[in-house]
Order: C-alpha cells, then structure tokens, then sequence
C-alpha cells in the first residue's frame, strides 16, 4: 500500500476482482493514485494512518464484505465511528446479494450498496459509472 494521495481507496482481497476493477478504472481513465488493501486490517491502517503521517483521505471507499481478518462490515462501522473518516464516501461493491448485507450495509452508514456484475461488460460499466459519479459530479465534503 502506498501512502500518496489516494483519489479510491480499493478495499478488495480476492486477486482477480481487484484486477478487474483497476483494469475498469483505467479503460476509463479512472485509474490514477488508487490505493489497494486487501483487507479490513489494512484499509483502516491507511485511513487511520496506522505508524505513519496522516494520509489524506480518498474521494470514495469502494469497499467489499467479505474480507480476511475484519469484515467490511466491521470496517464500515470503524470509518462512522471516528470524526475524521464520518463523512467519507462509502460504496459497498460486493458479490454478496443477500438482504440482511444490504439493510446491515446502509444501518451502518453506506453511502451506496452495489452488487458486483458477474458479466465483464457490465462490471466495467458499472465502474465507470460509480467513478464518474463519486470522482466527477459529486460534491465530497472537504477533509
């Protein structure tokens, strides 16, 4: 992981939707100043700034459920609860299509919940879109 300005904190641990989704990224233009953790670990390391200066904070969280060693879950709650990370944008891109994700996902504080297209063509298209509307047309509010 790296510590530069990230404009998409990328918070994915299977290999192959990780690589679809920067390959998306950069067919579109998108792809500059990701950061990848592949963990819930690792992702609140890099917003929190674990041992290091504090990092600046991504546009938008594209963040999947079901992670190794703290859930998405469990991360999404951790960014709500601090002062810094409460107003971050955060989108849920997960596999998972299941009701209680979906309820638990937006009662934590998802800004958005999308389930991942199994279709490559819609996959990528659902990722321009996502980045088009959290990196262009949206109004973040200011870290």
């Amino acid at each position: 992981m790296s510590s530069t300005a990230a404009r998409i904190l990328l918070v994915e641990d299977n290999p192959d939707d990780e690589e679809l989704t920067l390959r998306a990224l950069r067919h579109h233009q998108m792809a500059e100043n990701v950061v990848v953790a592949r963990d819930g670990v690792e992702a609140l390391d890099f917003l929190f700034s674990k041992g290091t200066e504090l990092n600046p904070l991504p546009h938008v969280v594209l963040l999947d459920l079901n992670l190794p060693r703290m859930s998405g879950h469990e991360v999404l709650k951790a960014v709500r609860e601090d002062d810094r990370t409460r107003s971050l944008p955060v989108v849920v891109l997960t596999s998972s299509n299941e009701e209680s994700d979906i309820q638990n996902s937006y009662r934590s504080g998802a800004n958005s919940y999308i389930r991942k297209p199994v279709d490559y063509r819609q996959f990528v298209d659902a990722v321009e879109k996502i980045g088009s509307y959290w990196l262009t047309l949206n109004q973040g509010p200011i870290h």
